[in-house]
C-alpha cells in the first residue's frame, strides 16, 4: 500500500509541484559511450586511482584528463536529480506530519504519556486498544516501505547508518508489539517523528532556494532534534526501560533485546547530533547554512581546473597563461618573449 501510494504521490503531486515552485534540474553532460570504461565503472569502482586511470587511458587510447572527465560525468549521471530529492522530501514530510499528529491524538489522554511509570502498570496484561494497533501498523508498514525503496531512494553518505536505523526500528516495533511493550513503543515513535517533521521541510525549502526560510527551519529542527533525541529520549525511554521496568519484573530475554535496540538507536542519535552540531557551528560562523554534510555533491569541470592548479602549486611551478618564468612561450618551439606582439603577416607591432 505504502509503495503504491509513494509512487502515485511523487509522480502525480510532488513532481508537478516542484515545477510550479521553480525547482529545476541542472543540465548534466552525459558520458560518451565507452564499453571499457563502463565495464570498469560497473564492476570495479567509480573512483579509479591514478594508476588505474593511466591503464584505462592506454586501453582506450585517450588522454588521462578525458578519462577523468568521463568518470566525473558518469558519476553525475548516477546522482539523483533535484526534482527527485524534492519529491522524496515532500513524501516523507507528508507521512511524518500525519504520523506525528496521529501519535499525539492517540496518546494525549493516555496516562503513560505524562507519567512514564504507567508504561508498566498491569504489565504484561495490558489491553491493546484499536487506536494503538492502527498507530503501530501505520509506523511499521511505513518503515518496511523504506526498506523496499532503499535501492531507489536518494543515497547519502550516512547510507549504512540509515540501513541500521531502519532495521533496528523494524525489529523494535515488531518485538515490542509481540512482547506487549506497546506503551513504551508508542513513546519511541512519537519522539522520533517530532524532529522529522522539521527535517523534511528544511530540505524542501533548500531545494527551492528559499535560504532564509531554510535557515530558520534548520535551526528549529536542530533544537528539536537535540532536545528530543539527547534529552527526552534517554529520560523518557532509556531510563524507563532500564530502571522503572525492574520495579515490576525481573530481567528476561525481551528486556535485554529491547534495550539493545534502544541503545543502537541512541548511538545513531549521537552520531547524527555530531553532524548537526557541526553544521550549527558553521551556520553561526558563516551566517548561512552549509550544505547537508550527508549529501553527495555534484562534480563539475571547475573541479578539474582547481585540481590542476593545486597540482602545479604542489610541484612548485607557477604558470601565467602559457608563459614560462624564463621569458619564453611554450609553443611548437621556444620563442623569446619581448615587448613586441607578432601580427599574422609576420610584422611586429610595438606596444
Amino acid at each position: 500500500f505504502w509503495l503504491t501510494l509513494c509512487v502515485f504521490f511523487c509522480r502525480a503531486i510532488a513532481l508537478p509541484l516542484s515545477t510550479k515552485l521553480g525547482v529545476r534540474d541542472k543540465q548534466r553532460p552525459k558520458a560518451q559511450p565507452n564499453p571499457v570504461l563502463e565495464t570498469f565503472y560497473s564492476t570495479r569502482h567509480k573512483n579509479p586511482e591514478e594508476g588505474e586511470l593511466l591503464s584505462l587511458a592506454k586501453q582506450c587510447d585517450l588522454p588521462v584528463r578525458k578519462v577523468e572527465k568521463w568518470f566525473r560525468h558518469r558519476r553525475n549521471m548516477d546522482r539523483p536529480s533535484l526534482s527527485k530529492k524534492f519529491s522524496e522530501a515532500c513524501w516523507r514530510f507528508t507521512f511524518y506530519i500525519i504520523s506525528f499528529f496521529t501519535g499525539l491524538a492517540v496518546l494525549y489522554n493516555k496516562p503513560w504519556l505524562w507519567d512514564h511509570r504507567e508504561c508498566w502498570t498491569g504489565y504484561p496484561q495490558q489491553p491493546l486498544l484499536p487506536s494503538l494497533f492502527w498507530y503501530y501498523m501505520l509506523e511499521l508498514s511505513f518503515y518496511w516501505s523504506l526498506v523496499f525503496t532503499l535501492p531507489f531512494d536518494v543515497k547519502r553518505k550516512d547510507f549504512k547508518e540509515q540501513i541500521v536505523h531502519h532495521a533496528a526500528t523494524i525489529f523494535l516495533i515488531s518485538f515490542s508489539y509481540c512482547a506487549n511493550y506497546i506503551r513504551i513503543g508508542t513513546l519511541v515513535m512519537v519522539i522520533h517523528d517530532a524532529s522529522d517533521c522539521f527535517l523534511e521541510p528544511t530540505k524542501i525549502f533548500n531545494y527551492m532556494k528559499w535560504k532564509k526560510t531554510c535557515d530558520s527551519l534548520f535551526m528549529i529542527f536542530s533544537a528539536v532534534f537535540l532536545i528530543s533525541r539527547l534529552v527526552i529520549y534517554p529520560y523518557t525511554v532509556l531510563y524507563n526501560t532500564y530502571y522503572y521496568s525492574m520495579e515490576i519484573f525481573q530481567p528476561f530475554f525481551g528486556y535485554y533485546f529491547v534495550n539493545v535496540l534502544l541503545i543502537i538507536l541512541q548511538l545513531l542519535h549521537v552520531f547524527w547530533s555530531c553532524l548537526i552540531i557541526h553544521m550549527v557551528y558553521k551556520f553561526i560562523l558563516q551566517g548561512t547554512m552549509e550544505k547537508d554534510m550527508r549529501s553527495d555533491t555534484e562534480e563539475s569541470d571547475k573541479d578539474e581546473e582547481r585540481d590542476k592548479i593545486r597540482e602545479k602549486e604542489k610541484n612548485g611551478i607557477t604558470y601565467f597563461s602559457n608563459v614560462t618564468s624564463n621569458g619564453y612561450i611554450q609553443r611548437n618551439g621556444s620563442e623569446p618573449l619581448d615587448n613586441r606582439a607578432h601580427l599574422a603577416n609576420g610584422h611586429a607591432k610595438e606596444r
